[in-house]
């Protein structure tokens, strides 16, 4: 893994219509076998440890809401203070999706449009959680990794649902753990954030470690479930698909 500048993402071309999703950006329009490749090339960018002093105060949530039956999506990040988990900015887009649902390219999918909230943040996150796997990949590159790399931020992928490896069962009591193990190695820990509560499946994206990733997202979900990043993105994007157009 290396510290090499990430690739840029380029820029949505064109402007759509009034009131239509924008199209996601050319650089996208990739087949499967070449979204491998691409994955393949961009890992060798991961950084699997945190900055130095790493001490994050604003803590972005990165989430994607799918029309059902519908070819595009919605996308929102929301960003907190780490300190107060007050909301400090937040942005949205909506765009096509033009890569199909295909397991292992998450990011392939889901990361044209947010990448368009992105650009539209007035505060720049230290962190960003994604609702879905960094490094619990089969190629150890899911959606938090490649966000990651291509934003060059720090990043935590929190699933709520399990992708790869397995794990013995984890306590009951909030702050309980257990490795997620893949074909030999830890790639991930269930977490379990509220007692009684179904556990989440946390594992390191870029610029980071696992053991932070966890303590992060404790941090994060004091009272939920889920982390307070993830919970508002999820609120703000169902908000959008519900409505049936991007929020201002």
């Amino acid at each position: 893994m290396s510290d090499a500048a990430p690739p840029s993402l380029d820029p949505p071309s064109g402007d759509p219509p009034p009131g239509a999703p924008a199209p996601a950006s050319g650089r996208w329009a990739l087949t499967v076998a070449q979204a491998r490749e691409r994955q393949q090339a961009l890992r060798a960018q991961l950084v699997t440890v945190p900055p130095p002093g790493f001490a994050p105060r604003f803590v972005a949530g990165a989430d994607v809401s799918m029309e059902r039956f519908k070819h595009y999506g919605y996308a929102a990040l929301v960003v907190i203070d780490l300190h107060t988990l007050e909301t400090v900015d937040e942005a949205s887009a909506a765009a096509e999706l033009r890569f199909p649902y295909v397991p292992g390219y998450l990011s392939f999918r889901e990361l044209p449009v947010l990448d368009q909230a992105w650009r539209a943040l007035r505060v720049r996150p230290d962190l960003v959680v994604f609702d879905g796997h960094g490094y619990a990949h089969p190629r150890r590159f899911g959606l938090a990794c490649h966000g990651g790399v291509a934003w060059d931020v720090p990043s935590i992928g929190c699933a709520k649902n399990p992708f790869v490896g397995t794990h013995e069962p984890v306590g009951d009591e909030r702050g309980d753990t257990r490795p997620i193990v893949h074909e030999g190695e830890t790639v991930g820990r269930v977490v379990r954030t509220r007692t009684g509560a179904k556990p989440l499946y946390v594992s390191a994206g870029h610029r980071m470690d696992l053991p932070t990733a966890v303590e992060l997202v404790l941090r994060l979900a004091p009272r939920y479930r889920q982390p307070e990043t993830t919970r508002r993105a999820h609120m703000r994007v169902n908000d959008m698909r519900r409505a049936d157009r991007p929020l201002a």
